[in-house]
């Protein structure tokens, strides 16, 4: 069964949290959704074409950890544009 729009809004915030936390950003609840729902979609990306991974079948820790990871790079990515120093 695929997660809800309201699960991935969930997952997202928290993710997006969890990776404003480790990049030592302060962001709002808005901003922290998107970077972890886009975050969700470059890790889950990543996963699968790196690892051959389904990241939608591992239930909610494996979605966050994966949405983190791929939010954190999204991040070091925002922040080498911005010339920001990446952490």
């Amino acid at each position: 069964m695929g997660m809800t729009i309201i699960a991935w809004i969930i997952i997202g915030i928290i993710a997006g949290w969890i990776a404003e936390k480790i990049m030592g950003r302060s962001d709002s609840l808005v901003m922290n959704l998107i970077i972890g729902i886009v975050g969700a979609i470059v890790g889950g990306w990543l996963f699968g074409a790196l690892f051959g991974v389904n990241v939608a079948e591992g239930g909610w820790l494996w979605s966050i950890l994966v949405s983190v990871i791929g939010a954190v790079i999204l991040l070091a990515i925002i922040n080498m544009i911005r010339g920001r120093s990446v952490r």
